[in-house]
């Protein structure tokens, strides 16, 4: 059911919308048809009554100015001139000098000088209309300006690195994310581009030609076929918003190096529920609130629905500034045309026209309701501080100041959502109606189940009732066996009391005999005891007294010997004396073993004593253990022994173990002090190694001042440097095969000469820093850094002086290793273009497809889309392709498919340097056939080349064709190649019906099938070509 409005609208409202309905055909009236949803707009009715009051300026387009800083061209070209605005930002106005003596002021709702922070820039210009999208109005946010003025940056600049630099689009949705709620409330989103008069969904690129559509009885605006993201939270925006950003259009002019080709359209539709209020409610007929069974109108709920676009127009520019062609001629001319027709708009809205030409650009009919609409609008025009673009910057106040008139009437759209209630209500009848169903299924089947468990348990009762009948019957027969047993019990019970009686006698008596033996036995150990201790005393007194004189003989006997020493000193003084006292000396000599004789013999006697005394010992042993095994106290005493013996050889084991330990604490005392050594001398290391570090850093510091000097003289469009000089060299080399006119050559003159003065000034850099610790920068962590490192590399790389000391300074190495591991685009592309300036030189041709530069090629030509680093790749693929000697391992690595692959991305720069290096591929195989050093089939035939060399026949562009016809004709000096040629090969455009080929002259014969006939005739081509 459509939504019934109730809003009111004032005198100027209905007039202004006269005029809106006379541009864009006439709309038919709404019909106000009763339903479910109604539109309730207390504050459009507010609104409407300020306007009638006279104050148009809130629903008026703001709009704001913001100038942009002079950039580094601008610093080194217009030093000496004086800047052509003036800001009066306290004032709210803007001075634009003509001349030195006069200048014109205009005034804007604010002026942002080029400090202005992305932050106030938000606040002033976006919030107000954020603010108003989440109170349900529609709102539009549009960035105009010149190009490369710094529109995307105040816009779309996501803010990675730096949360401050945040664009428009990421605060707009924090603040609508921020105010809403995730249960009730949504947050749509679609990303489009209007790319050259073709709307295309840049979250979705395979949609191209969205329709635009337009409900006739609202009048709003909607595009269908656009991708619609719900938006979860601000990092989910994020990531739709870079992959957007991802697939704009954008190209590198002379005015800007990413220069937007096409306007950006960020679409936010924000639904909102808001609870009713008494006082907003309308007022709702007897016969509708009895149809709808409603109590009053304050309970059911409210949507707001409000849309806010966030526009980034592509800037508007000179062909001759920018120094667009080709493509990029087209695409400036349609961007032109629309911002013209937006500019037609805004001077018929200005001036109160009756006719607005709104149809006239797929632009302006999406920005219908922003200019003249119900939108709240906010526009900031961007400008330069350049007095070169003075005339630019003029008709971008001037678009402002004609902005600032239009005056737009904003209605709030509120509804009821008698729907969602509706629904609710239904699904909670269909949930009870289940639940009741479900309910009543449930209580049948439990009366079921319910009556077959009150016959189960019946049944069972009864078989229960028959079982225990049973049962007791059974029990009064067992009852009566079991009294007859227990009598038998009973007697056998008396008997075994009686014969325990006797026993238990009997056990007393023994039991007294037991304690009588023992007493014997004690009284019996105790005398052997006692006679063993006694015997024992009187063998120890024996053995002592023994002792006692085996000792006085052994002193004796040594008394002797000291005798005899005495005597033999004697005997030296005095022979004589010795011989007279011989006799006197063995007749001693005899006495002694004699006595000795008599000792022994005492002393075997004592030993057979001991025998005997040890036998007597033994006896009395073995009656004292057949004592201990009638003694159990003894026992006790016993293991009580083993276990002392047993702790103390623990004890032992222990002392040892301490003695282990007080060793090993002494070796690890001694380890400790060593430690202590070691550790004194890595704390003087570690300071050694810190005063370096403190050296290095300030080295780095100094050679990171010398790059930001660098920087400013480095030229921004590198990119295209390594194309431009293979392209001179190309046009130099074959100049004479080249028409070139005049105005050509003067076009190239300051080209040659920036150049030349960059390479001046980058050759200065270097003779100053040191090439080394240029090269060591392209290792550096920060990106920025490695981006103006390999810059400056690639600017040495293009002259033939500094290539070989890049390659010996390892600069070579290093940019393979970029080209492996960085992700960044910008460094892949100027990295790139360095290797294909080195590639020039046959020497470092080698030493590339030796360290596998070939597939890191290959590899990122099949990775990335962006046409710059393709048409690097493919120049580099191409210079590598002049060399004979490594066509195999081009073919190896892949080089040639990689060319083909490059093929896709349709850019005539890329497919020119591929065809080159097809050309040249072709024409090194050839040479190689002609002078006998190859044999066999083409490796470009293999490769499936031919297929796209005869599609490319009817390129429109004469250097590609001119590589093509090459190509071919080189294929042609191969006798085994001829066949593939000769065997009509099918071509988009005819038949190869014919080659022949007569002193390196080749003819080919191409005839159109049939549909190409014209008038009945048909067509044959020859094509003539002279190889040199």
């Amino acid at each position: 059911m459509a939504p019934v409005s109730s809003s009111r609208t004032s005198t100027a409202t209905s007039s202004h919308q006269q005029r809106m309905s006379q541009g864009h055909h006439h709309q038919p009236a709404r019909s106000k048809v009763p339903g479910l949803k109604r539109s309730v707009t207390p504050n459009s009715r507010a609104s409407s009554s300020i306007s009638d009051s006279g104050d148009e300026d809130s629903g008026r387009v703001r709009v704001a100015v913001r100038l942009r800083p002079r950039n580094a061209e601008e610093l080194l070209s217009d030093a000496d001139f004086a800047d052509c605005v003036e800001l009066q930002p306290e004032l709210k106005r803007l001075k634009l000098r003509k001349n030195n003596w006069s200048s014109e002021s205009y005034r804007f709702d604010e002026v942002f000088t080029e400090d202005a922070s992305q932050r106030r820039v938000y606040e002033v210009v976006a919030k107000p209309v954020v603010e108003g999208v989440l109170n349900g109005y529609n709102g539009t946010v549009m960035a105009y300006g010149q190009t490369g003025s710094g529109k995307t940056y105040t816009l779309g600049r996501l803010g990675k690195d730096d949360a401050s630099k945040r664009g428009i689009m990421i605060r707009s949705l924090e603040d609508i994310i921020a105010n809403t709620s995730h249960a009730s409330d949504t947050v749509d989103v679609s990303y489009l581009q209007l790319y050259m008069e073709s709307l295309q969904d840049l979250l979705a690129p395979e949609k191209v030609n969205i329709p635009i559509c337009e409900d006739p009885k609202t009048g709003d605006v909607t595009v269908p076929g656009a991708t619609v993201a719900r938006v979860r939270d601000v990092e989910h925006f994020r990531e739709l918003l870079q992959i957007g950003e991802a697939n704009r259009h954008a190209a590198n002019t002379k005015l800007n190096t990413e220069s937007s080709r096409s306007h950006a359209i960020l679409m936010v539709n924000v639904r909102r529920c808001v609870q009713g209020k008494k006082g907003d409610a309308i007022e709702i007929t007897h016969q509708e609130r009895g149809r709808t069974n409603l109590p009053s109108a304050d309970v059911v709920p409210r949507i707001q629905k409000s849309k806010l676009l966030i526009v980034d127009l592509a800037g508007s520019e000179r062909v001759d500034k920018s120094g667009s062609e080709g493509h990029l001629l087209e695409e400036a001319k349609f961007i032109n045309l629309s911002l013209t027709s937006l500019g037609k708009c805004i001077n018929a809205l200005a001036e109160n026209s009756s006719h607005i030409p709104t149809r006239d650009s797929k632009l302006t009919r999406l920005l219908r309701d922003s200019f003249g609409g119900s939108a709240r609008t906010s526009l900031i025009v961007t400008i330069g501080p350049s007095s070169r673009h003075h005339a630019e910057t003029t008709s971008t106040i001037m678009f402002g100041q004609r902005a600032m008139k239009i005056v737009n009437v904003l209605k709030l759209k509120e509804e009821f959502d008698y729907e969602s209630l509706c629904h609710k209500l239904w699904s909670q009848i269909d949930h009870l109606t289940a639940e009741t169903e479900r309910l009543e299924s449930l209580r049948a089947e439990e009366k079921i189940i319910l009556e077959k468990q009150l016959k189960d348990q019946c049944n069972s009762f009864s078989e229960r009732e028959k079982d225990l009948i049973k049962r007791s019957e059974l029990l009064e027969m067992e009852n009566n066996h079991l009294g007859l047993e227990m009598k038998d019990i009973v007697t056998e019970l008396n008997c075994q009391k009686e014969h325990n009686d006797f026993m238990h006698k009997s056990v007393s008596d023994l039991q007294i005999n037991l304690n009588n033996v023992k007493e014997q036995w004690q009284q019996e150990s105790s005398t052997y005891k006692n006679v063993l201790a006694d015997t024992t005393q009187t063998y120890e007194k024996k053995i002592m007294e023994v002792m006692e004189q085996l000792e006085g003989e052994r002193s004796r006997a040594s008394n002797a010997e000291e005798q005899l020493v005495s005597f033999m000193k004697l005997s030296n003084d005095n022979q004589l004396l010795l011989q007279q006292q011989a006799a006197e000396c063995s007749s001693y000599q005899n006495a002694i073993a004699d006595t000795i004789n008599m000792y022994e013999k005492k002393i075997t006697n004592l030993k057979m004593q001991l025998v005997e005394e040890k036998a007597q010992y033994n006896a009395v042993k073995e009656q004292l253990d057949l004592a201990k095994k009638l003694l159990s106290d003894q026992q006790s005493f016993v293991q009580g022994k083993e276990d002392f013996d047993n702790l103390t050889v623990k004890l032992q084991d222990i002392c040892k173990l301490h003695e282990d330990c007080n060793n090993e604490l002494q070796f690890l005392k001694a380890d400790y002090d060593d430690l202590l050594m070691e550790k004194a001398k890595l704390y003087e290391e570690l300071h050694n190694v810190r005063q370096r570090l403190e050296d290095e850093e300030k080295q780095k510091k100094i050679v990171e001042n010398e790059l930001a000097r660098a920087k400013k003289v480095i030229p921004e469009n590198q990119n295209d440097f390594q194309g431009n000089q293979a392209y001179l060299k190309e046009n130099i080399g074959k100049g004479s095969s080249m028409s070139v006119n005049s105005m050509g050559l003067h076009k190239l003159n300051p080209l040659r000469e920036t150049q030349t003065s960059q390479r001046t000034t980058i050759a200065k850099i270097c003779e100053e820093v040191g090439l080394e610790k240029i090269l060591a920068l392209l290792a550096s962590e920060d990106l920025d850094v490695q981006i103006h490192a390999v810059k400056v590399v690639a600017n040495l790389a293009a002259e033939d002086i500094h290539q070989e000391k890049i390659v010996e300074g390892g600069g070579l190495d290093a940019l393979l290793l970029l080209l492996k591991s960085s992700h960044n685009v910008t460094i892949l592309r100027v990295a790139s273009g360095a290797i294909a300036n080195l590639a020039m030189s046959e020497v470092n041709q080698g030493l590339i497809i030796s360290k596998g530069g070939a597939q890191l090629l290959a590899s990122i030509a099949s990775k990335t889309d962006d046409l710059q680093t393709l048409r690097m790749v493919a120049g580099a693929i191409a210079n590598l392709c002049g060399n004979e000697k490594l066509l195999y391992v081009l073919k190896e690595d892949g080089a040639i498919k990689a060319l083909l692959g490059m093929v896709r991305s349709r850019n005539p720069e890329v497919v020119a340097q591929v065809a080159r290096g097809i050309a040249n591929f072709a024409k090194c195989e050839s040479r190689a056939i002609l002078q006998g050093y190859r044999k066999g089939r083409s490796l470009l035939i293999e490769d499936d080349v031919l297929p796209w060399l005869i599609d490319g026949s009817n390129i429109t562009s004469a250097s590609i064709r001119r590589h093509i016809e090459l190509a071919i004709c080189h294929l042609a000096q191969n006798r085994t190649s001829q066949n593939s040629l000769a065997l009509f090969f099918y071509c988009p455009c005819g038949y190869i019906d014919f080659i022949t080929m007569s002193n390196l002259h080749f003819v080919f014969i191409i005839s159109y099938p049939l549909h190409l006939i014209y008038g009945g005739m048909a067509v044959v081509f020859l094509y003539s070509v002279h190889v040199q």
